[in-house]
C-alpha cells in the first residue's frame, strides 16, 4: 500500500522538488522573483495552456494510443478563429458572428480527432505513423487558410472576454474576478483548466465510457471478450479529445491574438510531456487529470525558472527532455522493465543473503 502511495504521489514529489531548486537557485543567483505573485500568474496561465489539450491526449494515451498531430490541430484551430474574426462582415450581427466563429472552431478540432480515429480504427495501423501524417496534414491546411502568414485579427473584432490569458493587475481585465491571498486574481485560463479537469475526471471515474477507455488500454483483446466495441470507443476518445484541443486553440488565440499555423510544431511534445511527467504511462491503462495538472505545472516552472535564471532556451529544452526519459524510466521500472536489471538486482540480493 506504501509503495502504490509513493507511486502515485511521484510527479507532486517532482513538481516540490523543481519549485525549491528553483526557488534556491533565483535566491543564489536570481532576482528573488521566482515566488512573486505576478510570476506564479504566468506560471498557471501558461501551465493550463498545456494541461486543456493535454487533457484528451491523457484520454488517448489512457486507451494505449498516441496523437502527434495534437500541436498542428491545435493551432489550426486557433487560425481557424483568427481568419473568421478578421473577415467579420460589417452587416453582421458581432455576437452571432462570434458564435458562428467559436462553432467552427470547436468543429474544426472534433474534426481532426475523427478523423484520426476513423483512420486508426479503419485501417489497424498504429497510432504513431497515423498521426505523424495528420500532423503535417493539418500543418499543411493551417497554411492554406492563412496563406502562409500569420492572420492577426483587428482589435476592435476581438470580444473583450477573451482577455482569458491575462495575469496583469487590472482586476477588471479578469472575466471572472476571483482572488487568492498572497496570489492576486486567478487568470481566468486557470479557472477553465480546473472546470474542464474535473469534467474529465468524472467523465473518466464515474462512466461507462471512462472505464472502457481504462480497459482497451490496459488489455484491447480482453476488453473486446467484455463486450468493449473497440473501434468505436477509440472514435469517440480521438473525437472528445479533438474538443480539448480546439479548447486549447481558444486560449492559444487569447494569449498571442494571431493565429500562425507554425507555431504548432512541437507543441505535440509539451503536450504529451504533461501527460507523462503526470504519472500517464505510454503503455496505456493509466493516467490522470490531477497528474496531467501537475505535469504541465512542472514544465512552465522549469522554464519561468530558467527565464528567471537567464539560462538559454537552448538548456531548458535539454533539462525538460531530460526529466520526460526519467519518467519514462520511472514508468517502465514501475512495470518490471527492463528486465536485465531485474535480475542482477535479484542476483545481489540472493548473493548478499548466502553470505549473510
Amino acid at each position: 500500500m506504501i509503495k502504490k502511495l509513493l507511486w502515485q504521489l511521484f510527479p507532486f514529489l517532482a513538481f516540490v522538488v523543481v519549485v525549491l531548486l528553483f526557488t534556491l537557485a533565483d535566491m543564489r543567483w536570481g532576482q528573488g522573483k521566482f515566488l512573486s505573485a505576478y510570476n506564479w500568474r504566468g506560471i498557471m496561465s501558461n501551465a493550463s495552456l498545456i494541461a486543456v489539450p493535454a487533457f484528451g491526449m491523457t484520454m488517448i494515451i489512457i486507451a494505449g494510443g498516441i496523437d502527434l498531430s495534437a500541436g498542428t490541430a491545435l493551432t489550426l484551430c486557433g487560425t481557424v478563429l483568427a481568419v473568421m474574426l478578421k473577415v467579420l462582415p460589417d452587416s453582421t450581427n458581432f455576437a452571432v458572428w462570434v458564435s458562428i466563429a467559436l462553432v467552427l472552431m470547436v468543429s474544426t478540432g472534433v474534426l481532426c480527432g475523427l478523423i484520426n480515429g476513423l483512420l486508426i480504427s479503419m485501417t489497424n495501423v498504429v497510432p504513431f505513423i497515423v498521426t505523424l501524417g495528420t500532423m503535417t496534414i493539418f500543418l499543411g491546411i493551417g497554411q492554406i487558410l492563412a496563406k502562409e502568414s500569420t492572420v492577426y485579427a483587428p482589435s476592435e473584432n476581438i470580444p473583450d472576454w477573451m482577455s482569458l490569458c491575462y495575469t496583469g493587475r487590472n482586476v477588471d481585465q479578469y472575466l471572472v474576478p476571483i482572488s487568492v491571498p498572497g496570489l492576486g486574481a486567478i487568470p481566468t485560463s486557470v479557472i477553465i483548466a480546473v472546470v474542464l479537469g474535473l469534467l474529465v475526471a468524472g467523465l473518466l471515474r464515474y462512466t461507462v465510457f471512462g472505464r472502457n477507455v481504462f480497459a482497451m488500454g490496459s488489455s484491447e483483446s480482453t476488453a473486446r471478450l467484455c463486450g468493449v466495441n473497440i473501434p468505436l470507443t477509440r472514435i469517440a476518445t480521438y473525437s472528445l479529445a479533438g474538443f480539448f484541443i480546439a479548447m486549447g486553440g481558444l486560449l492559444y488565440f487569447a494569449n498571442v491574438k494571431n493565429g500562425n499555423p507554425n507555431d504548432g510544431t512541437g507543441k505535440e511534445l509539451e503536450i504529451i510531456a504533461a501527460v507523462v511527467l503526470g504519472g500517464g504511462s505510454l503503455a496505456g491503462g493509466r493516467g490522470s487529470i490531477l497528474g496531467t495538472m501537475i505535469g504541465a505545472l512542472i514544465i512552465t516552472v522549469i522554464r519561468s525558472g530558467c527565464t528567471q535564471l537567464q539560462i538559454p532556451n537552448t538548456y531548458t529544452l535539454i533539462m525538460i527532455g531530460g526529466i520526460i526519459i526519467v519518467a519514462v524510466i520511472v514508468d517502465q521500472l514501475r512495470h518490471g522493465s527492463p528486465e536485465w536489471f531485474f535480475r542482477l538486482i535479484t542476483k545481489r540480493a540472493n548473493h548478499s543473503a548466502k553470505s549473510f
